[in-house]
């Protein structure tokens, strides 16, 4: 009976876990996306937008040119509702850490001003950029590499395996720990970001780019020049090391606060009609991506979870209904002394109930102390903020369920119970 009771503790644990599992990393994605309204950048994948962005998981679709966001700022766009928003900041990405390889968001100090997460404020241990090679550095980076205010550190373009840069920046903050992906992320001003040797677009390149983005014919003279002065400088074997002019500096993203919500879906949709810009809201895409993987995913697991019980379920059965041919006599000798057939019946469907709830309890125990016991290495393993009380509301379901269960597998033993010949079985 022990056996069987945990054989459903276990089963009950593997479905609290998964169902916990599942909220903790619904409720970390959509806190992380509210900071601000909009994620400005290249037409391509929403998702993809979002999720190397906000969350600094993989490679953004394609860059912005800097010049789209000064008419943002400067409210140059050609739709009103530009006139609403309230907040701009530029993003560029696709450098690393040397050491460590957290990835670097050029970026100017009006981003920690925005909140990180509902009614959530940036607290910086330092100051924020002063210098063009500043940086501020996330809680994590700053416990792994062992880096403090002051530290300096190289870049390397594009990963480990990247070009190594030259220039050394220097911590002048340090992020108090936020659960999110700002504290494996290393904050460059963004001027330093584009003072990089090596960072430059070439400048005939650039300005086709432009000319692209924009959908107007580049002035060919112009790119002739440039494309000739930037050969000759390759072939001096050198990097163009005065200041880039603005069609040579390129985003990765702008991070858009609005007035309004209304105001805010508006823009969205006049800039994928205006150009091949796009403007995401950060928490559509990840709640997408929660409803159409994340989430059957976790029905599936649930399914599976759920199966386990009811194989825990059948073994209860089996073991009841195997030991009725050893309590045929204790049944009869109760009997005999004046129990009813009812009372005998429902004695072995307690049995049945107790075994399911019971282990059920135990294993919502089990499953929440799980959860309790790995949230630190959890949370600072994959930066979420996790309650290790967070509860799923699928769990008020699963004593009742239980309920269910025992009353199925105890009902063929019952009725034998309830059938047992008195006399036959004194006799024998």
């Amino acid at each position: 009976s022990s056996l069987t009771g945990l054989s459903v503790a276990l089963g009950v644990m593997l479905t609290v876990t998964v169902l916990v599992i599942y909220s903790i990393v619904r409720d970390a994605f959509e806190q992380r996306s509210v900071g601000y309204d909009l994620v400005i950048g290249r037409r391509g994948s929403d998702l993809q937008l979002v999720l190397s962005t906000v969350y600094r998981i993989g490679d953004p679709p394609a860059n912005l040119p800097y010049s789209y966001y000064r008419r943002l700022i400067e409210k140059d766009l050609p739709f009103p509702e530009v006139h609403h928003v309230t907040a701009a900041v530029p993003i560029a990405l696709g450098d690393y850490t040397e050491q460590g390889t957290f990835p670097i968001v050029g970026t100017t100090g009006d981003y920690f001003k925005m909140p990180f997460a509902p009614k959530r404020q940036f607290r910086i241990r330092g100051h924020v950029f002063e210098q063009p090679f500043d940086a501020i550095i996330g809680s994590r980076v700053a416990q792994e590499n062992n880096w403090n205010l002051g530290s300096q550190f190289t870049l390397v373009h594009g990963g480990a395996e990247g070009h190594h840069h030259d220039e050394k920046f220097t911590v002048v903050g340090v992020l108090e720990r936020t659960g999110t992906a700002n504290d494996r992320t290393v904050f460059t001003h963004l001027n330093g970001f584009y003072a990089i040797a090596g960072h430059e677009t070439p400048p005939h390149e650039a300005l086709q780019r432009e000319s692209d983005f924009y959908g107007r014919e580049v002035d060919r003279e112009e790119y002739d020049r440039l494309k000739a002065e930037w050969e000759r400088l390759q072939s001096r074997g050198g990097h163009h090391h005065g200041p880039m002019e603005e069609f040579q500096k390129e985003l990765s993203a702008i991070f858009v606060s609005m007035r309004s919500q209304t105001s805010s879906v508006i823009f969205s949709g006049k800039t994928r009609k205006s150009g091949p810009a796009m403007a995401v809201n950060p928490i559509e895409p990840i709640r997408e991506l929660m409803e159409n993987f994340v989430g059957p995913v976790s029905n599936l697991l649930v399914v599976l979870t759920a199966l386990v019980v009811v194989v825990s379920g059948v073994g209860i059965f089996v073991s009841i209904y195997n030991s009725m041919s050893d309590r045929r006599r204790e049944i009869a000798v109760m009997r005999a002394l004046g129990a009813q057939r009812r009372h005998i019946s429902w004695i072995v469907l307690t049995e049945s109930i107790l075994l399911c709830v019971g282990g059920g309890l135990l294993g919502v125990i089990l499953g929440h102390g799980l959860i309790f016991a790995a949230a630190p290495a959890v949370s600072e393993r994959l930066n979420l903020i996790i309650d290790p009380l967070t509860f799923h509301l699928a769990e008020f379901l699963l004593i009742p369920g239980l309920i269910v269960l025992a009353s199925l597998v105890g009902f063929l033993p019952a009725l034998s119970a309830y059938r047992t010949d008195v006399a036959r079985t004194l006799a024998e």
